[in-house]
């Protein structure tokens, strides 16, 4: 299967350095994800900083949801205003500054924080959330610039796999060396923390956020250095000619039948793929009791598992196309949730009886765990070659005089109903009383997306003069 090319795109890749730099890009933001968004800093917010943990995670989903409609509405407009002026990386600049401003602001969050310091934080989450989708954006779009539209592929995957890398380490430093239990004095490893941080005031749980802020300012400074950058354009007079440029292409998109389909089939997986990890480690933790130790390795196999997927799969993508390893990815993704579904304290595969966990048992003991953990690996496999292969489909298919509008809806149709798999799971579990059923509610929007992805063409139709692109 062949990607179809347009002919104004680079014949030659750019200098390694610049490659380097421009992969560096994930590396540098990847912390935000996986400390602040995921493993520490959420749940230290909510069980400690927060009133109650219940109203901590409320809290932190209100914010996440704001933090979501900015960026739905923003990314597109931004990206309208970035193709008229031609250069992107001011506008990174300037989404940089205010992405390590909210980061560095995370410090603030004390154990039982007042109401205003509690409204400061969140703003200051909503604001990194925000900056952190909002670079990516101008990154993404930067990247069909770079190589070759036949050399996409390896440049995304590449990417993803060094930003779940640069995930690793940051978790391996903060989590391993640097965060500790206060009940215990010791981190995720046993180990005195190698700073001398006030415990009862959870310094070492708050240093995540700065910590994130100093990762990406280090890491980032070779992007700004050596990715080339498009020309400088005439610049647009005002706010009015990019909105109605943008909104131009909107209309213009059912005329773009493959375009259109492509951006719902992914806003339906991607809202699958988000909600697998969200609920993944809460279904395990509910069917094993699995406390900080299993989830903390948990998290460590699938990160580790990301890495390799990503790497086979931006290989993949140049070889076989974009279309044909996300049709891949969602078939093995729904076998993998299949098969974490499959299993409960006493069954696995669904019918088969086996001995249940044991209290107090070495992790991943059971036969129930080895399987779940089995099927997670598949899930953690191609999580990033589905996310990397959309990433490069949208480069390849978009035309490059809007590709920053382009990747702003990319943005928007990953954020517009990322409330939708979450709060079907929710609903379908209240309703059933069954988290299993609940959980399988999920496979909808993989399902959903993976026949509307059946119908992206990435070929031209054949004419009498020409033959596939």
């Amino acid at each position: 299967m062949q990607d179809r090319a347009t002919d104004i795109g680079v014949r030659e890749a750019a200098p390694r350095r610049a490659l380097a730099s421009w992969v560096m890009f994930d590396w540098a933001t990847q912390p935000y994800y996986t400390l602040v968004l995921t493993f520490l800093f959420a749940p230290y917010f909510a069980n400690a900083v927060a009133p109650s943990a219940a109203e901590g995670q409320a809290l932190w989903g209100y914010a996440a949801a704001a933090a979501g409609v900015i960026i739905a509405l923003g990314s597109p407009f931004l990206g309208a205003m970035a193709d008229g002026g031609g250069r992107r990386k001011p506008w990174m600049a300037l989404f940089s500054v205010l992405f390590v401003a909210g980061l560095a602001t995370l410090w603030l969050a004390v154990p039982g924080a007042d109401a205003a310091t509690l409204a400061l934080v969140l703003v200051a989450f909503v604001v990194a959330t925000a900056m952190a989708e909002f670079t990516s954006v101008f990154t993404n779009a930067i990247m069909p610039s770079l190589v070759p539209h036949s050399q996409l592929g390896r440049l995304s995957g590449t990417g993803w796999a060094v930003g779940y890398a640069g995930g690793l380490v940051s978790l391996a430093i903060m989590a391993g060396l640097v965060v500790c239990d206060p009940a215990t004095g010791k981190t995720m490893l046993g180990l005195d923390p190698l700073l001398a941080l006030d415990t009862g005031a959870r310094e070492s749980d708050r240093l995540v956020g700065p910590f994130a802020a100093l990762w990406y300012g280090l890491f980032i400074i070779p992007f700004f250095l050596f990715v080339p950058d498009a020309k400088r354009q005439a610049r647009t007079r005002g706010w009015r000619a990019p909105l109605a440029e943008l909104w131009q292409t909107i209309r213009s998109l059912p005329s773009h039948r493959d375009l259109l389909l492509f951006l719902v089939a992914r806003m339906l997986y991607s809202d699958g793929l988000a909600a697998i990890f969200a609920f993944g480690g809460i279904y395990g933790a509910a069917v094993f009791g699995w406390g900080a130790l299993e989830l903390g390795l948990f998290g460590i196999v699938l990160t580790l598992t990301g890495v390799l997927g990503a790497l086979i799969g931006g290989v993949l993508d140049d070889r076989i196309g974009s279309k044909a390893v996300i049709v891949l990815s969602l078939l093995l993704l729904l076998a993998g949730a299949f098969g974490i579904l499959s299993v409960d304290p006493n069954h696995v595969l669904y019918l088969r009886e086996v001995a249940p966990k044991m209290p107090g048992s070495e992790p991943f003991s059971s036969t129930g765990e080895r399987v779940f953990l089995a099927s997670a690996v598949i899930v953690g496999l191609v999580a990033a070659p589905v996310q990397a292969a959309s990433r490069a489909l949208l480069a390849r298919l978009a035309p490059p005089e809007k590709m920053t509008q382009y990747f702003g809806l990319f943005a928007f149709s990953g954020k517009v109903t990322a409330f939708m798999a979450p709060l079907l799971v929710a609903v379908v579990t209240q309703a059933s009383g069954s988290q299993r059923i609940g959980m399988a509610s999920i496979s909808v929007f993989l399902i959903v997306g993976l026949v509307l992805m059946l119908g992206v063409r990435t070929t031209q139709a054949p004419s009498r003069s020409h033959g596939p692109v």
